[in-house]
């Protein structure tokens, strides 16, 4: 801070002077160039005359220090954020998921879909899982869960209390749950905090690409898990009953939800065709439930709130790590331009991993993703060209932690059945987490970077 030795007379660091004997001055956030006039020199500091330096408010910058340009962002940038097309996009995911309960949507396409799969335990794992899993893309894992669990428990009844096939059925569900969110997104937090900090960053990504990255991911990883479930935890039996009745109801708000629901899902996959933005297509459920009076303020007011509230917040933290400067200083602190790309990866991707199996995914993703951000644009690793790449390692890496009840609700949610003990979703986790990871650091480095433009 400079020293008031006068009315027009102040002391400050001789680096706070340019060469044009000019200073930068700083008054309720604004700032101006003022000319001042130069005086004795006293231990590094030195005089400087204006009639502009008239108020004990001013402040004369250090133009040497790295954030001698810095304002302090708007409160409107925050509050802006609740705004965020990402904030938006999310809300018609979460109508269409509450709208799905409660005309029983989701049990009746449960019903159908389980049809197919028989009465052999193999099957019929595979098809819990792969439900799960769609269901879990375009709803809250969570809401997911709870409606499934409830699917399991008759098809646990009928296995023997020392069969544990009844672990594998149980812990199936916040798997595929887990698993599945990764395939939109819409899916799950972490989703919506990537895509955020990538759009900030200037790299957007449609909800079809976002698809055409993601599911084949997906698709690999629940086939593994399928396979590891079914292995750890083997039927004892060949055959499973399933009772399960289900009809789609027919009333007139029933219609309009099966309408909105198919023609908001069609638009948000064909996006690339029709160049119509998906948060914009979330608009069109939230505007049609209100209208229509699918869903009434009951229903609106027991929607997830607390979830956008927690996006935005990620969204502010990374503007705020961003504008002072935080980001970069954390991120030269280290030598990763002595890493290379590929050790990067591996790097963010297993510390994504073990951070969310004790922090929420969706805290582990909102930390991670500005420190990725400003390692790629400070031109560390290079240019934008990882950008992408290293934002879908993070945001799919936290959706595969799942080793502790605390890692993810639908494991707790699961882990509240009594069918599961904590080793078993120990094992389950830990050897899934360890395949994720490796899969996720094949798919950076050989699929993925052929959508990058």
């Amino acid at each position: 801070s400079p020293e008031n030795v006068s009315e027009q007379t102040w002391l400050v660091p001789k680096s706070a002077v340019t060469s044009q004997n000019q200073v930068i001055l700083v008054e309720n956030n604004t700032q101006s160039v003022i000319e001042v006039t130069l005086g004795d020199v006293r231990n590094g500091m030195i005089e400087i005359s204006s009639p502009e330096l008239t108020g004990t408010n001013n402040i004369v910058t250090d133009v040497s220090h790295p954030r001698a340009n810095y304002i302090p962002d708007s409160f409107r940038a925050f509050y802006g954020t609740l705004a965020n097309p990402i904030i938006i996009l999310f809300l018609g995911g979460f109508m269409l998921a509450a709208a799905a309960v409660k005309y029983q949507l989701d049990k009746n396409l449960t019903h159908y879909l389980l049809k197919p799969f028989g009465d052999k335990p193999l099957p019929i794992l595979f098809g819990l899982m792969m439900i799960t899993a769609i269901l879990s893309a375009f709803m809250s894992n969570t809401a997911t869960t709870a409606m499934m669990m409830t699917v399991i428990i008759p098809i646990a009844a009928q296995l023997e209390a020392s069969d544990r096939f009844k672990t594998a059925l149980a812990l199936s569900i916040p798997v595929a749950a887990n698993i599945g969110g990764i395939a939109t997104p819409i899916g799950t937090p972490p989703n919506a905090i990537a895509l955020a900090a990538l759009t900030s960053a200037g790299k957007n990504i449609s909800f079809t690409d976002w698809m055409a990255m993601a599911t084949p991911l997906v698709i690999i990883m629940l086939l593994i898990a399928w396979f590891l479930l079914y292995k750890l935890f083997p039927p004892s039996g060949e055959k499973i009953n399933l009772s399960m009745k289900g009809a789609f109801l027919m009333s007139p708000k029933a219609l309009a939800l099966y309408g909105v629901f198919a023609l908001t899902v069609l638009l948000w996959v064909t996006e690339n065709q029709h160049g119509i933005s998906s948060s914009i297509v979330a608009f069109f459920p939230v505007t049609a439930f209100i209208l229509v009076g699918i869903l009434d303020k009951d229903d609106i007011r027991k929607l997830p709130w607390e979830v956008l509230w927690l996006v935005a917040g990620g969204i502010s933290l990374g503007i705020s790590m961003d504008s002072t400067g935080l980001a970069e200083w954390m991120i030269t602190s280290i030598p990763f331009d002595q890493f290379g790309f590929t050790i990067v990866i591996v790097l963010f991707a297993i510390l994504s991993v073990s951070m969310s199996n004790f922090l929420s995914n969706t805290v582990t993703a909102t930390l991670l993703m500005p420190l990725a951000i400003s390692l790629i644009t400070s031109g560390v690793l290079g240019d934008a060209v990882s950008l992408l790449i290293l934002g879908l390692v993070i945001s799919v890496s936290c959706s595969l932690a799942m080793v502790l009840p605390i890692s993810t609700p639908p494991n707790a949610i699961a882990m509240a059945t009594g069918m599961i003990k904590t080793p078993e979703m120990a094992k389950t986790g830990v050897i899934t987490g360890i395949i994720g990871a490796i899969v996720v650091i094949l798919f950076a480095l050989v699929y993925w970077p052929f959508f990058v433009n």
